[in-house]
């Protein structure tokens, strides 16, 4: 390791750096809902604390809408200081190309190969044995949220399970509360497929066909029940009419819809509305049938630049973003994981809670981000926004499923 680098670690996150040492680094990301502006407040409050600047370049509509933009600029020769992605398989070309800084000797320095647990999530930042991420917290999909105040109103009580919510859903329509909240956009309704395939099909069958890539299981009874299943979720949100993800969870909070299939960053939106959990909401991880959940997430990447300068305040960021710290601060308010495995997380909230059990018990799965190409995501993607948008039978759906994967790389 160079001096110079070992220098900038030893002051990370502890020392403010002075005025003619402020560095002004402009950061892309797709956070931009209330809970998930909250959180990437705690980033740029840690950065702006050495002295240096953190220039929020915050792109609206998601990551199907930000991520193109940012590969573009990358690409383009006008990238960002560091960007938002997720660690998998999405930066693959740009590491390739030799677009992105290669942060081996910040991983090696920090021991990030001791503390990130589960380490899919480091083997997801590296290709031919050189990290190029730093992952920044843990996310799942495999969640379901439930409206207590709907479920009051409908004199019934909270599910304790998907199969439980399906049997409640005509009583919850009866009395006027729309039973599932979905956004229409092929992300959210892609989660809700993953989560309803582990839910209903097992982890097995789930891990044949997403990490294996078997067609032939996808094409069998398991699948068979998961898109019979999504056929009723497709019933239970008919009359969901919202956009984004955090206008669906905004349903569940006002009461105006009974659950809600989101990724644990919809604690953010819960905490902002000030509720509470176990008291306002509910939330199942697993949908209530199994203790497993996913394991993919948000990881930064740092574009290659000339400035040396810049080079070494990316580096420095690197390493203050997986500091304790800001590990703590940061995961407490966006309601994800923290990727560090030796930070205290008492302060969480049960259900982060219930995550950090399932994490510690063993029960993960890579995500589909991990296993996928980002092409092949994008078509199962388009898949589900055309299956949910219209009437395309669950046979059908699954046989187009099944040729995708048949083909995935």
């Amino acid at each position: 390791m160079s001096k110079t680098l070992k220098s900038l670690l030893v002051g990370t996150a502890l020392t403010v750096a002075s005025a003619s040492q402020a560095i002004e680094l402009e950061v892309t990301h797709w956070w931009t809902s209330g809970g998930e502006a909250a959180a990437v407040t705690k980033f740029a409050e840690a950065w702006n604390a050495t002295g240096n600047t953190w220039l929020d370049g915050a792109i609206a509509g998601s990551g199907g809408t930000a991520r193109p933009i940012i590969i573009s600029r990358i690409i383009g020769g006008d990238p960002m200081a560091a960007t938002q992605m997720n660690h998998g398989r999405q930066a693959e070309e740009l590491i390739e190309a030799g677009l992105l800084l290669d942060l081996s000797e910040v991983a090696e320095a920090g021991g990030w190969a001791d503390i990130v647990n589960p380490s899919s999530l480091l083997e997801g930042c590296t290709l031919d044995g050189k990290i190029y991420c730093v992952p920044v917290n843990i996310h799942s999909g495999q969640w379901m949220w439930l409206s207590h105040a709907a479920y009051e109103n409908a004199g019934l009580d909270v599910p304790a399970d998907w199969n439980e919510f399906v049997d409640s859903a005509g009583e919850l329509r009866a009395a006027g509360t729309l039973p599932l909240a979905m956004g229409q956009q092929g992300w959210q309704q892609n989660l809700a497929f993953g989560a309803i395939t582990i839910a209903v099909a097992g982890t097995e069958a789930w891990r044949e066909v997403t990490v294996n890539k078997n067609a032939d299981v996808a094409r069998g009874p398991e699948f068979t029940a998961v898109f019979d299943a999504m056929v009723n979720a497709r019933e239970l949100a008919s009359g969901s009419n919202v956009q984004d993800w955090n206008q669906a969870t905004n349903m569940v909070i006002t009461g105006t819809a009974g659950a809600q299939l989101m990724g644990d960053w919809a604690q953010g939106e819960f905490a902002v509305a000030g509720q509470v959990e176990g008291v306002d909401y509910s939330c199942l991880p697993g949908l209530g049938l199994n203790d497993v959940l996913d394991t993919g997430g948000d990881a930064f990447y740092f574009p290659v630049n000339d400035d040396p300068e810049i080079t070494a305040a990316q580096l420095e960021l690197a390493a203050l973003l997986i500091s304790p710290e800001v590990q703590v601060s940061f995961n407490l308010a966006k309601g994800s994981l923290p990727v560090r495995g030796d930070i205290d997380m008492s302060a969480a909230n049960g259900c982060m809670q219930k995550g950090l059990e399932i994490l510690a018990s063993g029960g993960v799965l890579p995500s589909g981000d991990q296993s996928l190409s980002a092409d092949t995501q994008t078509q199962i993607e388009d898949l589900m926004a055309q299956f949910w948008s219209g009437d395309m039978p669950a046979a059908d759906a699954q046989e187009s499923y099944a040729e995708l994967i048949e083909k995935a790389d």
